[in-house]
């Protein structure tokens, strides 16, 4: 499913219409996986049905581009407004969208999409993109939304479809995981004290999003990062140790969940015969040992302050990612090269995770692997603005609303992050006992 579309300094139409094209296609294959009796199903019921998300992503682009951004008419006010938006995955909201009778058939919604997306290549194809001054199409800001926000919920997508029984889903030609690789050692890397870059300027990127912006500089304190994100092996470590049945390593809230929902281990991994698997897309596989561990926030500061540990904050993550000795930052982990299949498991090319460290073409100035791709990081930040937040006009509510102390914010990339979104100053966030994420962690500590 990996393609690679350029967008220019200057936005160009022909790149548009092949990065539109590239995420319909994308998410066919993906809903294509479905067996016909999972379009209504709910894997996850903090979540909207599966059908929901069929009609959500050509709605949003409809509704953003060509109803608000260049004021066309509707198509079908009631379907507008019911594939608007999604859910906040709250432990309070679950299970509240699910019933049956509140949605359409599948020819109404393919009949919907059809009409959608048809509306919006057309808009792409001849309409003036670029207005400067336009509350909406200022450096043709509505159309990049549109082009992001599809490529962000095709990875809402798979880690929808992992939570699907197996009999449900129709495993590709060719299917395999890579399970093979040794555990790595434990290794600590210590990164100097000095300064990293937080954010962007709008005029410095072709686009980015509000909660990005505008770019400021911060001192980092000296610290040590582990080189490798915590893998399998190490989680099982805690799990062996009790660490599920031990308050004392987590949060109140977080041990209050633990105890509400009976939590004893990763939602990735379940346990037959006193042996551990790993759930994996369509095959249940002997637990990889060396994979990183995919947890929520609540799991993986637990085991950060077994280990005598912590999170990183978002601004030493950023410095030890994207940071060098010499003062200088790049664009990514392993310099100013566009990203490649050697520098990391990320664009699609894995339904899984791989081997940590697998990847070292994508290792950082200072030695760390794995920065970006094969799993997002949790950071111990909580999501919130940056100094001068002023909301995107064309999704003012994309950030706002999740600016309540109860998200943190995540970096990096997962196997299904599109290259597209590979920027170092892309932020991602969930709230802290959402398991379902293809995030993993890995501890850091003061440097003595």
């Amino acid at each position: 499913m990996s393609t690679h579309v350029v967008i220019s300094s200057v936005p160009d139409r022909s790149a548009f219409l092949s990065w539109y094209r590239q995420n319909r296609h994308r998410s066919r294959v993906l809903f294509d996986l479905l067996a016909d009796d999972a379009y209504y199903s709910q894997p996850i019921t903090l979540r909207h049905p599966i059908v929901f998300y069929d009609g959500h992503l050509p709605a949003f682009s409809f509704n953003t581009l060509v109803k608000n951004a260049l004021g066309r008419p509707g198509l079908d006010e009631r379907l507008e407004r019911l594939f608007a938006r999604g859910i906040d995955p709250s432990e309070a909201a679950g299970g509240s969208a699910g019933a049956r009778d509140m949605w359409p058939s599948r020819e109404t919604v393919r009949t919907f999409v059809d009409e959608a997306d048809r509306r919006v290549l057309d808009a792409l194809e001849h309409d003036d993109l670029d207005r400067p001054g336009h509350p909406l199409l200022d450096r043709s800001e509505a159309v990049f939304a549109i082009l992001e926000h599809e490529a962000m919920h095709q990875e809402t997508l798979l880690y929808m479809w992992h939570q699907l029984p197996f009999a449900q889903k129709r495993k590709p030609v060719g299917y395999a995981s890579r399970v093979d690789g040794r555990v790595p050692p434990r290794e600590w890397i210590d990164v100097p004290g000095g300064r990293t870059t937080l954010g962007v300027n709008r005029d410095s990127a072709l686009f980015s999003w509000d909660n990005e912006r505008p770019a400021y500089v911060v001192n980092v304190p000296a610290f040590s990062i582990e080189r490798h994100d915590t893998t399998n092996a190490a989680f099982l470590e805690f799990i062996d140790a009790g660490g599920y049945r031990n308050e004392q390593w987590w949060r109140p809230e977080d041990w209050a969940w633990i105890q509400r929902e009976h939590v004893t281990q990763p939602e990735f991994w379940e346990l037959h015969e006193n042996a551990w698997y790993w759930c994996g897309m369509f095959d249940l596989i002997p637990l990889p040992l060396s994979w990183p561990v995919y947890v929520s926030f609540a799991e993986a500061a637990a085991f950060a302050r077994w280990r005598g540990a912590r999170l990183p904050t978002e601004a030493e993550f950023q410095r030890a990612a994207f940071g060098t000795p010499d003062g200088r930052e790049r664009r990514h982990p392993w310099g100013d090269t566009e990203p490649t299949t050697t520098h990391g498991v990320f664009d699609f090319s894995s339904w899984d995770p791989e081997p940590a460290g697998s990847r070292p073409g994508g290792r950082s100035a200072w030695g760390v692997d794995d920065l970006v791709g094969n799993g997002w990081e949790w950071t111990s930040t909580p999501f919130a603005a940056f100094p001068g937040f002023v909301p995107l006009p064309s999704y003012p509510e994309y950030s706002a609303d999740f600016f309540d102390q109860e998200h943190f914010v995540m970096k990096g990339a997962s196997p299904a992050t599109a290259r597209e979104l590979l920027r170092p100053t892309f932020r991602n966030w969930f709230r802290a006992r959402y398991p379902y994420v293809y995030a993993t962690f890995r501890c850091v500590k003061e440097t003595r």
